[in-house]
Order: structure tokens, then sequence, then C-alpha cells
């Protein structure tokens, strides 16, 4: 969660199409895993905990994030949220990594940060975007450092020590328009020089509930094998001994 996505959205933000459809991947990802508190890590205002603890899946969230500018605690709905800058250990049965590794040069040592101190069995959910062919002028906006495959966010996993559990693409109902789109725009305008500019953006009522639609279709049938296409990767991966 990116606060300059928060920045454009506000207020908005918990009923856009985008972070609702990747709030409900997220959980049919986790499946029936319930954890008494959830660790999510470059959390800007805790999106994606706060719909855990909305829907019981955790007891009590940790957010942290270098950015924030003071460490604060919320109750959402009668559960504990903290924001915190950092810590010192990771004493959670989860961690959420949703769209964060794609920030930093060192991917594999932001991710082996986390899972070292991580007991045995702790699992870590992570996003990230989808094929560097994808590239625009978002990533340039959002200061990405890359775009992955489902194989090279594996490597990332197995690299911090951290064992694969499932991965899948998600957003593949849009992947095609904006793939079309997006190389379009390389080809005919850019011609190498990307312009760094959010797609991100509000849309009336009645089109934001239509991608919601869409994205739950998705999400309830091809989400459970898709491993060719979409604009997001999901992965799921666990801390073995």
């Amino acid at each position: 969660m990116d606060l300059k996505e928060e920045d454009i959205l506000g207020d908005k933000i918990h009923d856009h199409w985008y972070y609702v459809s990747k709030g409900k991947a997220m959980r049919e990802f986790l499946g029936n895993l319930k954890v008494d508190e959830v660790l999510d890590v470059g959390a800007g205002s805790g999106i994606f905990s706060r719909q855990l603890l909305d829907h019981n899946m955790a007891g009590s969230a940790v957010c942290v994030d270098p950015n924030y500018e003071a460490e604060s605690e919320e109750d959402q709905n009668g559960k504990s949220i903290k924001f915190v800058k950092s810590i010192d250990k990771t004493t959670q049965d989860l961690i959420l990594m949703m769209d964060v590794l794609e920030h930093v040069p060192d991917d594999v040592a932001l991710l082996k940060e986390y899972a070292d101190t991580m007991d045995v069995g702790g699992k870590v959910l992570i996003t990230v975007p989808a094929f560097q062919f994808m590239w625009s002028g978002h990533d340039v906006f959002l200061e990405h450092y890359r775009r992955y495959t489902i194989e090279m966010m594996e490597n990332t996993i197995k690299g911090a020590g951290l064992k694969p559990i499932k991965s899948r693409y998600f957003f593949g109902s849009l992947f095609p328009v904006v793939a079309a789109i997006r190389l379009t725009k390389k080809m005919l305008f850019e011609k190498g020089k990307i312009e760094g500019k959010s797609e991100l953006k509000l849309y009336p009522d009645w089109m934001n509930q239509s991608l919601i639609a869409v994205h739950d279709l998705e999400r309830l049938s091809i989400f459970k094998m898709n491993k060719l296409f979409g604009l997001s990767v999901f992965c799921l991966c666990e801390k073995k001994e």
C-alpha cells in the first residue's frame, strides 16, 4: 500500500474497486488462516490489515512503515491496530507485504530481514506488480525498481530462506486491455521516455461496482489456477526449519 495512492484517493480508498477486489483476493488466498496478530509491512493506512480485522481473520494488527509522521494506535471495530516506524523482531504468525518489495533495491534482503526472526511455520503473503514489459509511468510515479513474474517472485522467496506454498496472477480480466494500451503508448508516443504519472483515479459508482463484479467473477473462477497472466502476482510462503 503506497501512501502516494492514499493521497490520490483520500477517504474513498476503502470503496475503490482496486482495493476492494485486491482485499477479497487476499482473503480468498489466505483461505481459513486465522492469526492472533498480523504484521503489515509497508502498510500505509493499513487498508489490508483492517480488512483482516473486520473479517475476523486476525485479532490485532501492527502496521510498520518508516514514512509515518508519528507512531500511534487506533481501534478498528474493537480491535487494536498499531502504526509504528520499525520493529525489532517479528513475533506475528502472518506478515503482509502488499506491493512492497518492488519499492526497494534489494528485495531479498528486506524479506529476509523480517523472515529471519519469524517463528517456524510463520507465513508471509506477498503481492507485487507483474511483468516487466508492462512497465509504465505508474511504476515511475510510485518509484518502483521492477515488476515480477511468478518465477522471479518465488526465487526471491527462496533467496530469503522461505518456501513458496502457492502463487497466482490476479487482475487477469484487465490484463489484455491494459497491456494493449501500455504497449501502444510505448510504441507510438513515449518512444523510450516514460513520464511518471499515476494511473489510479476515482470512477463513477456504476463503473466502480462493475469492476468489482468483474473481479469477483475472476476471483471465483480462474484465480484459483491462474499462472499465466495478470497485473499482480500473489504469493504465499512459509518459514521452514
